[in-house]
């Protein structure tokens, strides 16, 4: 299978590239994306064969069907990767909620959070080829607070790869930062960045395009990745779970082959969400998808009004810093996919030079059909919080997102799967008082008080962190990020 992308080609890049090139040189002409030239297609024959799969082998045969340029023998060993996670035999648990609510837990990997489901098999399989090819990478991520640390643990002590991984500081949970902070590696560099996450992403974008920093990297024969959801690396391992969790409401006897579900995200970059559009394209029977949002509403206004506006917009710090996004770069695959690559062009030349674009009544009906939206405020989801706890189920506050989305579908008639992108240990404080404990607890503190209410122990990785050395304390203007990578090489 070829690649192709997202706003055309400008005769500088191949109009057509494998999943090999699109991962090792993620950027695209006109500062479009990659795409795959077309979907596999899963239908029931193929679901019903995997009914009794482990996960590995469901997601070793749907990559299969992608037809990619990576050997069998390479994938399969990324994808052990998934036995370390807390349970080898169930790395994603879906866990029924209410009668007709699940939750997909995608968070029990190295990391804590969702971003470990594709970036460990990535990492792993990118390394292979820098060193297939004798090649040496920088390895590029911007993070509103996970990406980061998945980053940063799949590719520490990588043969022939360096990241350098940008955060907004304060603009992180502190265990999400130390995460980051603590890491000693010899090949990893951590910067934080006096803005937002929109801030390090346009950064990071500007540099895979920027011809004079590539040109500097080439001197000292590095070439340039990126880590982000902006690399279809990432995408085709995030398809996987949305298959998953269908399959598991089957094993669980909760639908049939014959059934629809409903899937709500919280969305920040959209990469989550974008795995669910392209897994019903391929033909898994969703009924709609529903995008949660904080505060920072840009993808439910989309959505619901097919406006994307920025402008007099700045990022608002919310309880749910991960989804603290105002431009969610994979928003653009799916407008490919609907309108093709010169609308998306249009559309994404209009949000660069004037910070929006509109969306036709026609073109707006067409995302409808497929997606819907909602975004709850801080005061919203620590009721849900609240109210799950009280329950017996402890979710994270951008899982809380969900909730409203599925109180407002209010259709019993269909399943709902929610997905739950971070475990309860990110973001201690905020969960600590939403359950009625102490407010403005510190991280360990919190985490402490939630793990005696709550009667679960705290994973031996965050525990340690509190012990660790801060070895990253850079605090940079975005300025002088290039001046700072090139000093770390």
């Amino acid at each position: 299978m070829k690649f192709i992308e997202t706003r055309g080609n400008d005769g500088k890049c191949e109009a057509k590239v494998t999943f090999s090139e699109a991962i090792l040189s993620p950027s695209a002409s006109y500062g479009g994306l990659y795409v795959p030239e077309y979907l596999p297609t899963l239908d029931n024959d193929f679901l019903k064969s995997h009914v009794n799969s482990s996960y590995k082998v469901l997601a070793l045969d749907i990559l299969k069907r992608f037809e990619i340029d990576i050997e069998d023998s390479v994938i399969e060993e990324a994808l052990k990767l998934y036995d370390e996670f807390d349970n080898a035999n169930e790395p994603v648990p879906v866990v029924k909620v209410k009668d007709d609510l699940f939750v997909c837990e995608l968070y029990h990997g190295p990391t804590r959070a969702f971003k470990d489901m594709a970036l460990q098999p990535f990492g792993s399989i990118l390394s292979h080829l820098a060193k297939k090819r004798d090649e040496k990478y920088l390895i590029m991520a911007a993070t509103s607070g996970d990406t980061g640390p998945a980053a940063l643990e799949t590719f520490k002590n990588k043969e022939n790869v360096q990241v350098v991984c940008l955060y907004p500081d304060g603009g992180t949970s502190d265990v999400q930062r130390l995460q980051m902070v603590t890491e000693d590696a010899k090949n990893l560099k951590v910067l934080g960045i006096n803005g937002a996450f929109d801030d390090a992403q346009n950064a990071l974008k500007e540099l895979l395009a920027s011809e004079h920093f590539n040109k500097a990297l080439e001197a000292k024969g590095i070439k340039l990745s990126a880590a982000n959801s902006v690399n279809f690396g990432r995408i085709i391992f995030q398809t996987i779970y949305h298959v998953h969790g269908y399959l598991e409401l089957v094993r669980q006897n909760e639908i049939t082959f014959d059934d629809s579900i409903y899937l709500i995200v919280p969305s920040g970059n959209f990469g989550n969400a974008l795995g669910g559009y392209y897994a019903k394209k391929m033909g898994l029977k969703i009924e709609k998808i529903m995008i949660a949002s904080n505060a920072n509403n840009v993808l439910s206004d989309l959505i619901n009004s097919g406006s994307y506006d920025l402008r007099g917009r700045a990022v608002v710090n919310t309880t749910s810093p991960a989804m603290d996004i105002l431009k969610s770069s994979n928003i653009e695959r799916v407008l490919f996919d609907m309108f093709g690559a010169d609308r998306t062009r249009e559309l994404m030349d209009s949000l660069n030079t004037e910070n929006v674009y509109e969306l036709t009544p026609s073109e707006l009906n067409t995302l409808q059909e497929t997606f819907g939206a909602v975004y709850s405020s801080d005061e919203e989801t620590s009721k849900v919080v609240a109210e799950y706890f009280e329950n017996g189920y402890l979710m994270d506050p951008h899982t809380a997102t969900c909730v409203k989305a599925y109180n407002e579908l209010n259709d019993s008639a269909k399943k709902t799967v929610i997905y739950s992108t971070a475990e309860w240990t990110k973001f201690s404080p905020t969960i600590l008082e939403s359950i009625g404990g102490t407010k403005g607890a510190h991280d360990l503190d919190a985490l402490k008080e939630i793990s005696q209410k709550a009667n679960i122990e705290i994973p031996q990785m965050i525990n340690d962190l509190f012990s660790k050395d801060i070895l990253h304390k850079s605090v940079i203007e975005i300025e002088t990020l290039e001046d700072n990578i090139l000093n770390f090489l």
